[in-house]
């Protein structure tokens, strides 16, 4: 019906955290009238094909690369895609084909990770289905994982071991703005459960950076490698990688260079501050202070988080008072945990994350330090983006603020 195809091509996993190909996924590949192969995606996806042939097919590329993986390093890993729709049509107590195949081409099941692709079907028997592939020693892949909240309790009943960061939201997030910090929580929450993280899809150096910044321990993408006929050896990224690797870190170190300076600047501001705050002169005593173009507001509360002046905003070439957020209590808030439990250190100054404020739409960050022997709280909002446009410390290359302080 195909003409042989489609055909199992693999594309590697790079470990983050050696530099050398972990593994690699088996992927299908249709071959054009030109000799070019290209994806069977749409083919597997089309409501037009026999969905019994596209069984036998998936089966068909899965046996090319099981009978090809005695070629590979024996450390490596291969990940087999597996659509629940199709576990869901097999027979109750039915012995699962994948792990015939397993048996037939004598690979130890600890060298696989089943790849599920998708979240529908038949619940029951997808559960039951991956306590066999644990049961027979095989590890458990997420696919797309972000892209539907509303399985996160399905992906959660699976109790993965790997998450698949979902590419489009990755492409998206990588790129900056409020997806960013959804994926970064995303990875985050999959830390806490035991679950190793995969970017796919990573193309350039900036997903790459962003992959190492969510903590991902395996990257995929052209950045390194397409899918392949055959095995690349096992260091053939390993040097592109470390000079990669080493470049994110150098960036890194920028970044905390400039959290540095930030801070220094922060100290000097609250100590100019500090007579004015504490006079409670109003907006009219405020220098307009053009030396730090990043100060957006500065405001006060007590102890207990309740906001007890108006907001300074800085408007031109002046200061606006806002009363509108008086008594507005921000206890909640992380940053306010952390000055309360300061306590009389008045010498120690917090810094808040990166957050988009919701009365103007900016990306913010919040410093404070407590004043008047510990009675009241001073804090300054800064623009984070303005905050991005200062000119950089000596030395060091440019890069964007981080969306993390402390």
């Amino acid at each position: 019906m195909f003409d042989g195809q489609p055909l199992a091509v693999f594309q590697p996993f790079v470990d983050t955290a050696t530099g050398l190909i972990a593994g690699v996924e088996a992927l299908a590949r249709l071959r054009d009238d030109h000799g070019h192969l290209r994806s069977a995606g749409p083919l597997f996806a089309s409501p037009h094909t026999d969905q019994g042939a596209l069984r036998r097919l998936d089966r068909q590329v899965r046996e090319q690369a099981l009978q090809r993986l005695r070629l590979a390093p024996r450390d490596w890993f291969l990940s087999l895609n597996i659509s629940p729709r199709w576990i869901s049509r097999l027979q109750p107590g039915q012995p699962l084909p994948s792990l015939r195949q397993l048996d037939r081409h004598q690979v130890d099941a600890r060298r696989i990770v089943f790849e599920i692709t998708e979240l529908d079907g038949d619940s029951p028997r997808l559960l039951d289905a991956v306590a066999q592939y644990r049961q027979a020693g095989a590890r458990i892949a997420v696919d797309d994982f972000g892209a539907g909240y509303s399985q996160l309790d399905r992906v959660l009943a699976l109790q993965p071991d790997i998450l698949k960061l979902d590419m489009r939201l990755f492409k998206d997030a990588a790129r900056g703005g409020p997806s960013c910090e959804v994926v970064k929580a995303l990875a985050q929450m999959a830390e806490k459960t035991g679950c190793q993280i995969i970017a796919e899809g990573v193309e350039s150096e900036a997903e790459l950076d962003f992959a190492l910044e969510c903590g991902a321990r395996y990257v995929q993408g052209f950045l390194f490698a397409e899918g392949q006929a055959l095995f690349p050896a096992a260091d053939a990224f390993a040097r592109r990688f470390a000079a990669l690797r080493d470049r994110y870190v150098l960036g890194k170190l920028a970044e905390r260079a400039r959290l540095i300076e930030l801070r220094r600047q922060l100290g000097e501001l609250m100590g100019r501050l500090r007579p004015w705050a504490e006079s409670r002169a109003g907006a009219s005593a405020l220098p307009l202070m053009k030396e730090y173009p990043w100060l957006l507001r500065i405001y006060q509360c007590d102890r207990s988080g309740a906001q007890i002046t108006p907001n300074f905003d800085r408007q031109g070439d002046g200061w606006r008072e806002d009363p509108s957020y008086l008594r507005h209590n921000w206890s909640w808030r992380p940053y306010f945990h952390q000055l309360l439990a300061e306590g009389l250190d008045e010498w120690r100054l917090t810094l808040s994350p990166t957050y988009r404020d919701v009365t103007s739409n900016q990306y913010c960050l919040t410093a404070g330090q407590c004043i008047d022997h510990g009675r009241c709280l001073l804090l300054v909002d800064i623009d984070a983006a303005a905050l991005s446009a200062c000119p950089q410390p000596a030395g060091l290359h440019p890069v964007p603020f981080g969306l993390t302080g402390s």
